[in-house]
């Protein structure tokens, strides 16, 4: 029996991944060089430390501890700077409507993220109170497709993973997800997301009893 829904954020609540890409983007020319724009997807469900792998792989750029600190810190800098001032301005299509079909169908509802300002960010908008926990990259110590932001957040709303469903944009999401033993919905290209239980172009027109009969 299902009893709860837990989303990613980024690219699934929020239309961020665009203000992520530019921020690296920032990041990359600071230190002479470009990255490509399919760099987007690489990092797609990945934290901040191990984008920064795959950003410096880019420029064939060693760093030592201390230079990788100052990468990430000038990295958030740029990507806070990025965002628009009202938060709810890039809160994704379908997402308001799809979250009160959640709380209306009586499932449990939590956000597990790999970004550190997932917690600051969300508390910002209006849709801030559907959620019974937030779990970011500050909670957890391991990247996904290792299961440990999903197994946390059902953890902290009492669920086992084989009660949740899972939505995630990234194959290294859905991957991770379904190692920690949760049903999958991906939200996006269906040949980037082939893992995945069920896949949508996004969540509009969607409801949660919806879903719940497609996985049942």
């Amino acid at each position: 029996m299902i009893k709860a829904i837990i989303f990613d954020l980024d690219g699934v609540i929020m239309d961020t991944v665009d203000y992520h890409y530019q921020s690296w983007q920032s990041l990359s020319t600071s230190l002479g060089y470009q990255l490509p724009t399919d760099i987007k997807h690489q990092l797609k469900g990945l934290n901040r430390e191990a984008s920064l792998d795959i950003v410096l792989l880019y420029g064939n750029i060693s760093a030592t501890d201390s230079e990788r600190k100052e990468y990430l810190y000038q990295k958030n800098k740029y990507y806070l700077e990025s965002l628009p001032a009202e938060e709810d301005s890039y809160i994704l299509p379908g997402i308001k409507d799809f979250l009160a079909s959640t709380q209306k169908h009586g499932l449990k509802m939590a956000i597990a993220s790999a970004s550190k300002n997932a917690r600051r960010i969300i508390q910002k908008t209006s849709i801030a109170d559907y959620f019974q926990c937030i779990v970011d990259g500050n909670d957890v110590t391991r990247s996904k497709p290792d299961p440990e932001v999903f197994l946390t957040a059902a953890n902290m709303i009492d669920v086992s993973p084989s009660e949740a469903i899972v939505i995630e944009d990234s194959p290294q999401g859905i991957d991770a997800a379904i190692t920690g033993g949760f049903q999958t919905v991906g939200i996006g290209n269906a040949s980037h997301l082939t893992e995945a239980t069920i896949v949508m172009t996004d969540l509009t027109y969607i409801s949660a009893d919806m879903i719940v009969r497609l996985l049942s």
